[in-house]
């Protein structure tokens, strides 16, 4: 399909902010209902997307997992994304932000290749030996809780199609408009929001504390049981 479409979750009024996570899970979840995807599973991007895909989880009655990737942030500004890395061999690399950033390739490896051992250690420490869930012909649904240059998400969609789901859904509570509608690597994007005047994911949160690395950990325990 490669769309993207704007699907508002019961309750949630354009412009408002979501009190938490969980919170924006729950509208998130309403808005899926809408089209009852087939043999859903939930995919959580740790950390801060894990409590929003419980939400969802707990609402489709679905599996819930995570999928590991990493941002590749420049050397200087680590909170911009140049690229993204996940499980596998999966990488998405921003040209815009590579090309005015001039970061070499030399330097751009040196990143890579560290940022993918910690997607190595983070799947080990999330999943506590047990198996990925088995996406093969199911519904994927990526879910964070936002967006912002879209790297994370695009990588997160090209691995879970890898991994065998026969559709791909991104679902977020925010997002630029501009990102939402050029993510095509994903059959249908679900976005509550998409500001025009965007700045950054928590500024469309009352609580957007750090999602700690504990808390992933017990959710996926607890959905696995």
């Amino acid at each position: 399909m490669n769309r993207a479409q704007v699907r508002p979750g019961d309750g949630h009024r354009r412009g408002d902010r979501f009190r938490d996570r969980r919170e924006a899970g729950r509208q998130l979840a309403d808005a899926l209902r809408g089209f009852a995807p087939r043999h859903p599973v939930v995919l959580g991007l740790p950390r801060g997307g894990v409590p929003v895909a419980d939400e969802v989880a707990a609402a489709l009655d679905a599996p819930l997992d995570v999928l590991v990737v990493r941002k590749l942030g420049l050397p200087r500004q680590p909170e911009v994304a140049m690229g993204a890395v996940g499980e596998g061999d999966a990488v998405v690399w921003n040209d815009d932000v590579v090309r005015s950033s001039g970061v070499g390739a030399s330097e751009r490896r040196r990143i890579e290749v560290r940022e993918r051992a910690e997607v190595e250690a983070r799947v080990g420490r999330f999943r506590g030996g047990r198996p990925a869930v088995d996406l093969a012909g199911r519904t994927a649904i990526v879910v964070d809780d936002g967006v912002a240059t879209g790297a994370t998400a695009r990588v997160a969609c090209r691995i879970a199609r890898e991994l065998g789901a026969s559709e791909v859904v991104l679902a977020v509570p925010v997002g630029p408009p501009e990102v939402i509608a050029g993510l095509r690597e994903a059959d249908e994007v679900v976005c509550l929001e998409q500001p025009d005047s965007f700045m950054a994911v928590g500024m469309h949160y009352v609580d957007f504390g750090q999602t700690p690395d504990d808390e992933v950990v017990a959710v996926l325990r607890e959905r696995a049981t």
